[in-house]
Protein backbone atom coordinates (compact mmCIF):
# COMPACT_ATOMS: atom_id res chain seq x y z
CA UNK A 1 0.00 0.00 0.00
CA UNK A 2 1.63 3.33 -1.11
CA UNK A 3 -0.30 6.55 0.61
CA UNK A 4 -0.01 10.12 0.42
CA UNK A 5 -0.12 12.78 3.36
CA UNK A 6 -0.60 16.01 1.86
CA UNK A 7 -0.49 18.64 4.01
CA UNK A 8 -2.27 21.82 3.91
CA UNK A 9 -2.65 24.04 7.01
CA UNK A 10 -0.95 26.86 6.29
CA UNK A 11 -2.91 30.33 6.60
CA UNK A 12 -1.13 32.17 4.03
CA UNK A 13 0.21 34.80 5.86
CA UNK A 14 3.44 35.01 3.21
CA UNK A 15 1.33 34.72 0.76
CA UNK A 16 -0.63 38.23 1.54
CA UNK A 17 -4.19 36.84 0.12
CA UNK A 18 -7.72 36.21 1.68
CA UNK A 19 -7.87 32.60 1.34
CA UNK A 20 -4.84 30.44 2.31
CA UNK A 21 -2.17 29.92 -0.37
CA UNK A 22 -3.88 26.59 -0.80
CA UNK A 23 -6.94 27.65 -2.47
CA UNK A 24 -5.91 30.24 -4.63
CA UNK A 25 -7.05 29.02 -8.19
CA UNK A 26 -4.37 28.89 -10.96
CA UNK A 27 -5.94 28.81 -14.07
CA UNK A 28 -9.66 27.57 -12.60
CA UNK A 29 -8.32 25.48 -10.28
CA UNK A 30 -7.41 25.72 -6.42
CA UNK A 31 -3.20 24.72 -6.08
CA UNK A 32 -4.49 22.15 -3.63
CA UNK A 33 -5.99 20.22 -6.35
CA UNK A 34 -3.36 20.56 -8.62
CA UNK A 35 -1.28 19.13 -6.09
CA UNK A 36 -4.00 16.05 -5.01
CA UNK A 37 -4.44 15.38 -9.29
CA UNK A 38 -0.62 14.36 -8.91
CA UNK A 39 -1.38 11.50 -6.17
CA UNK A 40 -4.41 10.93 -7.55
CA UNK A 41 -3.67 10.06 -11.48
CA UNK A 42 0.01 7.94 -10.05
CA UNK A 43 -0.84 4.59 -10.77
CA UNK A 44 1.53 3.50 -7.82
CA UNK A 45 -0.27 5.71 -5.20
CA UNK A 46 -3.53 3.93 -3.29
CA UNK A 47 -4.81 6.44 -1.03
CA UNK A 48 -4.55 10.23 -0.02
CA UNK A 49 -5.39 11.26 3.14
CA UNK A 50 -5.39 15.29 4.02
CA UNK A 51 -4.66 17.93 6.87
CA UNK A 52 -6.26 20.81 6.54
CA UNK A 53 -7.67 23.64 8.51
CA UNK A 54 -10.57 22.82 10.70
CA UNK A 55 -12.56 26.17 9.05
CA UNK A 56 -11.63 24.99 5.27
CA UNK A 57 -12.68 21.19 6.36
CA UNK A 58 -16.19 21.06 4.99
CA UNK A 59 -15.16 23.07 1.97
CA UNK A 60 -11.94 21.08 1.57
CA UNK A 61 -14.69 18.15 1.38
CA UNK A 62 -16.65 19.43 -1.64
CA UNK A 63 -13.85 20.37 -3.75
CA UNK A 64 -12.74 16.20 -3.27
CA UNK A 65 -16.15 15.34 -4.57
CA UNK A 66 -16.19 18.45 -7.38
CA UNK A 67 -13.26 17.37 -9.20
CA UNK A 68 -13.41 13.50 -8.35
CA UNK A 69 -10.28 12.96 -6.16
CA UNK A 70 -11.39 9.38 -5.73
CA UNK A 71 -8.38 8.34 -3.81
CA UNK A 72 -8.70 10.20 -0.69
CA UNK A 73 -9.13 8.10 2.35
CA UNK A 74 -9.65 10.83 4.67
CA UNK A 75 -9.86 14.74 5.58
CA UNK A 76 -8.51 15.52 9.06
CA UNK A 77 -8.10 19.33 10.50
CA UNK A 78 -4.98 20.07 11.37
CA UNK A 79 -2.66 20.83 14.85
CA UNK A 80 -1.22 23.71 16.30
CA UNK A 81 2.13 23.61 13.85
CA UNK A 82 2.97 21.89 10.64
CA UNK A 83 4.20 18.89 11.77
CA UNK A 84 0.86 18.29 14.59
CA UNK A 85 -0.94 18.36 11.13
CA UNK A 86 1.40 15.45 9.35
CA UNK A 87 0.94 13.83 12.50
CA UNK A 88 -3.42 13.80 12.46
CA UNK A 89 -3.33 12.40 9.04
CA UNK A 90 -0.41 10.02 9.80
CA UNK A 91 -2.50 8.89 12.90
CA UNK A 92 -5.78 8.37 10.77
CA UNK A 93 -4.02 6.07 8.30
CA UNK A 94 -1.93 4.52 11.12
CA UNK A 95 -5.33 3.48 12.28
CA UNK A 96 -6.75 2.40 8.53
CA UNK A 97 -3.83 0.75 7.01
CA UNK A 98 -0.89 -2.16 7.44
CA UNK A 99 2.20 0.13 9.44
CA UNK A 100 4.67 -1.21 6.31
CA UNK A 101 2.52 0.71 3.93
CA UNK A 102 4.66 3.49 2.35
CA UNK A 103 3.64 7.21 3.01
CA UNK A 104 4.92 9.62 0.61
CA UNK A 105 4.56 12.90 2.96
CA UNK A 106 3.97 16.40 0.76
CA UNK A 107 3.00 20.14 1.33
CA UNK A 108 -0.59 20.68 -0.34
CA UNK A 109 1.43 23.68 -2.30
CA UNK A 110 3.86 21.69 -4.36
CA UNK A 111 2.00 20.62 -7.72
CA UNK A 112 4.84 20.43 -9.60
CA UNK A 113 6.71 16.77 -8.74
CA UNK A 114 6.89 14.59 -11.04
CA UNK A 115 5.81 10.66 -11.81
CA UNK A 116 9.73 10.14 -11.95
CA UNK A 117 10.14 11.58 -8.27
CA UNK A 118 6.80 9.65 -6.86
CA UNK A 119 8.55 6.33 -8.42
CA UNK A 120 12.24 7.37 -6.73
CA UNK A 121 10.58 8.10 -3.04
CA UNK A 122 8.00 4.65 -3.33
CA UNK A 123 11.85 2.86 -4.45
CA UNK A 124 13.74 4.62 -1.87
CA UNK A 125 12.09 3.36 0.78
CA UNK A 126 11.46 0.03 -0.45
CA UNK A 127 15.23 -0.65 -0.91
CA UNK A 128 16.71 1.78 2.15
CA UNK A 129 13.65 2.32 4.37
CA UNK A 130 12.99 6.22 3.81
CA UNK A 131 13.61 8.71 0.72
CA UNK A 132 14.22 12.52 1.12
CA UNK A 133 13.73 14.26 -1.93
CA UNK A 134 16.42 17.05 -2.66
CA UNK A 135 18.11 18.98 -5.32
CA UNK A 136 21.84 20.01 -4.98
CA UNK A 137 22.47 23.36 -3.80
CA UNK A 138 23.62 25.93 -6.60
CA UNK A 139 24.55 28.66 -4.19
CA UNK A 140 26.63 29.20 -1.37
CA UNK A 141 24.73 28.04 1.93
CA UNK A 142 25.86 30.39 4.67
CA UNK A 143 24.70 29.25 8.78
CA UNK A 144 24.33 31.91 11.33
CA UNK A 145 23.43 32.27 14.96
CA UNK A 146 22.58 35.71 15.49
CA UNK A 147 19.74 36.61 13.22
CA UNK A 148 21.60 36.59 10.13
CA UNK A 149 24.32 39.51 11.30
CA UNK A 150 26.94 37.55 11.22
CA UNK A 151 28.20 34.33 9.25
CA UNK A 152 28.87 31.29 11.85
CA UNK A 153 30.22 28.46 9.36
CA UNK A 154 30.27 27.96 5.64
CA UNK A 155 29.52 24.21 4.66
CA UNK A 156 31.28 22.75 1.65
CA UNK A 157 28.81 23.65 -1.25
CA UNK A 158 28.94 20.06 -3.03
CA UNK A 159 28.11 18.30 0.54
CA UNK A 160 24.67 20.71 1.06
CA UNK A 161 21.23 19.59 -0.57
CA UNK A 162 17.71 21.62 -0.53
CA UNK A 163 15.25 19.13 1.09
CA UNK A 164 11.85 19.24 -0.86
CA UNK A 165 9.04 16.68 -0.67
CA UNK A 166 7.95 14.40 -0.87
CA UNK A 167 9.71 12.89 2.22
CA UNK A 168 8.79 9.01 2.55
CA UNK A 169 8.86 6.35 5.23
CA UNK A 170 7.38 2.77 6.66
CA UNK A 171 4.06 4.45 8.00
CA UNK A 172 4.93 2.42 11.18
CA UNK A 173 8.66 4.04 11.32
CA UNK A 174 7.61 7.44 10.83
CA UNK A 175 4.19 7.59 13.00
CA UNK A 176 6.63 5.77 15.83
CA UNK A 177 9.19 8.56 15.39
CA UNK A 178 6.34 11.50 16.15
CA UNK A 179 5.47 9.20 18.98
CA UNK A 180 8.63 9.42 20.21
CA UNK A 181 9.24 13.01 19.60
CA UNK A 182 5.63 13.86 20.90
CA UNK A 183 6.67 12.47 24.72
CA UNK A 184 9.94 15.36 24.79
CA UNK A 185 9.35 18.46 26.43
CA UNK A 186 10.33 20.28 23.57
CA UNK A 187 8.32 18.41 21.19
CA UNK A 188 8.33 19.77 17.89
CA UNK A 189 10.70 22.88 18.44
CA UNK A 190 12.72 23.82 15.37
CA UNK A 191 11.57 20.90 13.57
CA UNK A 192 10.74 22.00 10.19
CA UNK A 193 9.59 18.40 8.80
CA UNK A 194 10.52 14.84 8.86
CA UNK A 195 13.65 14.87 7.68
CA UNK A 196 14.94 16.80 10.51
CA UNK A 197 12.29 15.04 13.00
CA UNK A 198 14.38 11.58 12.52
CA UNK A 199 17.77 13.15 12.29
CA UNK A 200 16.67 14.51 15.68
CA UNK A 201 15.83 10.92 16.61
CA UNK A 202 19.80 9.76 15.15
CA UNK A 203 17.89 8.32 12.45
CA UNK A 204 19.82 7.40 8.95
CA UNK A 205 17.58 8.83 6.06
CA UNK A 206 18.48 8.67 2.41
CA UNK A 207 18.33 11.14 -0.34
CA UNK A 208 16.63 10.27 -3.43
CA UNK A 209 16.83 13.12 -6.37
CA UNK A 210 14.78 15.49 -6.90
CA UNK A 211 13.62 18.19 -10.14
CA UNK A 212 14.73 22.18 -9.59
CA UNK A 213 11.38 23.10 -10.54
CA UNK A 214 9.45 21.23 -7.49
CA UNK A 215 8.67 24.78 -5.94
CA UNK A 216 6.68 25.10 -3.16
CA UNK A 217 4.28 27.86 -3.62
CA UNK A 218 4.39 30.39 -1.01
CA UNK A 219 4.62 33.76 -2.17
CA UNK A 220 2.88 36.09 -4.68
CA UNK A 221 6.17 35.23 -6.94
CA UNK A 222 5.99 31.52 -6.81
CA UNK A 223 2.57 31.87 -8.33
CA UNK A 224 3.99 33.59 -11.17
CA UNK A 225 6.53 31.06 -11.76
CA UNK A 226 4.20 28.03 -11.31
CA UNK A 227 1.69 30.06 -14.06
CA UNK A 228 4.57 30.46 -16.52
CA UNK A 229 5.41 26.68 -15.77
CA UNK A 230 1.88 25.53 -16.57
CA UNK A 231 2.09 27.58 -19.54
CA UNK A 232 5.33 26.35 -20.99
CA UNK A 233 4.24 22.58 -20.58
CA UNK A 234 0.90 23.41 -22.29
CA UNK A 235 2.99 24.73 -25.19
CA UNK A 236 4.82 22.39 -25.42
Amino acid sequence: MNIAIIFAGGTGTRMGAELPKQFIEIQNKPILIHTLELYQNHKKIDKIYISILKEYFEYTEKLVQKYNISKVAGIVCGGETGMDSIYNALSLAYEENDGDSIVLISDGVRPLITDETIDNNIAGVIEKGNAITTTACFETILLSEDGGQTVKSVPIRRHTFAAQAPQSFYLKDIIEAHNEVRRTPTRYTDLVDSCTLMKSLNKEVHIVEGNRNNIKITTPYDVVIYEALLNNSHAN
